[in-house]
């Protein structure tokens, strides 16, 4: 029996599309497979609100050792620029040939703060000054005088040039760890509510172990500028200490050469 040429072509069978997820979504025919995907937009604000307690906890500990070692890397360029600033200066003042007696009496001044070379020039000269008053002080006694003046004014010139490099020490160490730690912990967190999922997919996790990776990132962001204005503020300690102590050796000679002259 022949079939009809009608019914064949009725009951023949659309080619489906290429596309696998067109003809997935053909095929289901939901409207919500139809609709655009949406783009994956990184909020980072967003994700640190939803964090649980301890992550916050950990990033606002990094937030706060950030903000203080830019404050003390900002404070701590400037004294460190002054200081070389004031230490040239006054060298050149020194080698100038003055008279120590009047660069003594600018260092004196009332309402005037020396520091750098110029106190340790006005701390050395002082106690010079008080060994030649004195009855039965030899040349000695003197330079012994004016050199224990002139260690303790460059000791406490470096102690405020030093002064908390270390706590920009410990954020370079100890900040990217403490980021691991909201990390671990974030993460922690997030799989741990897989529990209460029937199905577990890279989707249920991965806002999670955003959230917990953002401490990571703030540790490492805390750490590294702290990091490098150790290293250069360090290196910079030492070398102006080396400048104090060449002035101090050669501001003793000049002074061994002026009591063996003021001897009769």
């Amino acid at each position: 029996m022949s079939v009809p040429v009608s019914l064949l072509q009725a009951t023949a069978v659309e080619a489906l599309p290429e596309d696998p997820v067109v003809a997935g979504s053909a095929l289901s025919g939901d409207p919500a497979m139809l609709a655009e995907p949406v783009s994956g937009n990184f909020d980072m604000l967003q994700l640190i609100l939803h964090a649980s307690i301890p992550v916050q906890m950990v990033m606002l500990l990094l937030l706060f050792a950030s903000v203080a070692s830019w404050v003390i890397i900002i404070r701590k360029k400037r004294l460190f620029d002054r200081a070389f600033r004031e230490a040239d200066r006054f060298e050149e003042k020194f080698w100038s040939g003055a008279e120590m007696s009047k660069l003594y009496a600018a260092a004196t001044e009332r309402n005037r703060d020396v520091d750098g070379i110029e106190a340790i020039f006005e701390a050395g000269y002082r106690e010079y000054s008080k060994q030649r008053l004195r009855r039965g002080a030899d040349s000695r006694a003197q330079l012994e005088g004016a050199q224990r003046g002139m260690r303790v004014a460059s000791s406490r010139e470096l102690d405020s040039l030093e002064h908390n490099l270390e706590f920009l020490a410990n954020v370079g160490s100890i900040a990217p760890y403490v980021g691991l730690l909201g990390t671990v912990w974030g993460i922690m967190i997030a799989f741990q509510g897989l529990a209460n999922v029937k199905e577990a997919t890279i989707a249920s996790v991965a806002p999670g172990i955003s959230e917990a990776l953002i401490a990571t990132a703030m540790g490492l962001f805390a750490a590294i500028p702290a990091v490098w204005a150790y290293n250069r503020y360090a290196t910079k300690a030492e070398r102006i200490a080396g400048r104090y102590d060449a002035f101090s050796d050669e501001f003793s000679s000049i002074l061994e050469r002026q009591s063996g002259h003021d001897e009769p």
